[in-house]
């Protein structure tokens, strides 16, 4: 399978090979001859990333940045591998994920009560830190050049509390990491996009994920590119769409009975995600059946029980 999707204004989409094809993407971008890559994967992604860079022309040495939207490992797992092997990059990060880049410990850790010891392993590898001098914290606001071209950073909170997302002044586009959700192409119908929030543990915040989505729509952006999986374009229609669908996700956790254990609530959220799913595939209509769409987010239904069942949760504590 050929790893690379080719879009306009010289970015691509470099699929990670992480769980299945087209689900999870790297985003190259390369300006004058000098390359950013935003988000990386996990280290078992990093050997088809420098390959793509040899096959480009693109020495090592070239590449300015690696810019992660947020810290989750299938984001950023690969980030201390993929840097030692660029000698120039500097690694930008939201300034809530910087120390989890520099010293990876309680990341690998917060993986693992996700996915298990055996799992997090088998998938992601041996997560290397990155040095502190190296890493350039983005706050909210602050721009990076990359040749003439100019990057500009949106703290968007909603997925994740440590989440960017990075606007592309010269191709007025988004890399939304998943603020705008999942737009798996195995969805898509007629040339149409489709897209299903990920309310992936632990920050779901559907309030934050509104306003997000909103101050990233004022900017009118043509199009946005999204690590699983790709580009998209018509981003109104999708916007609305994504925040109907936060709402259903809200709705489903506040339906659980306050103090209900996880052996109870957890059944009846993956029944309603699962619903949800479903229902979309059936009304949009996406690409495939219904069944066919339960199968191919099998692992999506899952996490955003998860990030609901975390939501509920930390609600309580308050």
């Amino acid at each position: 399978m050929n790893p690379l999707t080719e879009y306009p204004d010289g970015i691509c989409a470099i699929d990670s090979g992480y769980v299945r094809p087209k689900l999870d993407a790297i985003h190259l971008m390369i300006e004058k001859g000098r390359a950013a890559i935003i988000d990386t994967g996990t280290n078992h992604s990093i050997p088809t990333v420098l390959d793509t860079l040899e096959k480009k022309g693109i020495g090592r040495d070239a590449v300015d940045y690696v810019i992660l939207t947020h810290v989750h490992l299938d984001h950023a797992g690969g980030a201390g591998q993929l840097m030692a092997a660029l000698p120039n990059a500097r690694l930008v990060v939201h300034p809530r994920g910087a120390r989890h880049m520099i010293d990876p410990t309680q990341l690998i850790a917060g993986t693992i009560a996700v996915y298990g010891a055996q799992e997090t392993e088998r998938t992601h590898g041996n997560i290397l830190p990155v040095p502190k001098e190296r890493v350039l914290v983005a706050n909210d606001g602050d721009s990076i050049d990359l040749a003439s071209r100019t990057l500009v950073f949106y703290d968007t909170p909603g997925h994740a509390r440590h989440h960017n997302c990075i606007f592309d002044v010269s191709s007025n586009s988004l890399f939304t990491g998943d603020m705008f959700g999942l737009s798996y192409r195995e969805l898509d119908c007629d040339g149409r996009a489709f897209v299903f929030p990920a309310t992936t543990p632990i920050q779901f915040d559907p309030l934050a994920f509104h306003a997000s989505i909103n101050r990233l729509m004022a900017l009118s952006p043509a199009a946005a590119y999204l690590t699983h999986y790709g580009r998209v374009t018509d981003l109104p229609r999708l916007a609305s769409d994504l925040l109907r669908l936060v709402d259903a996700h809200a709705m489903l956790a506040d339906a659980i009975p306050k103090g209900a254990p996880e052996s109870v609530a957890m059944p009846i959220l993956r029944e309603g995600v699962a619903h949800l799913v479903a229902s979309e595939a059936s009304m949009q209509p996406w690409g495939v059946s219904a069944n066919e769409a339960l199968a191919l987010m099998e692992m999506d239904i899952e996490l955003n029980a998860q990030g609901l069942f975390a939501w509920i949760s930390s609600r309580s504590k308050q």
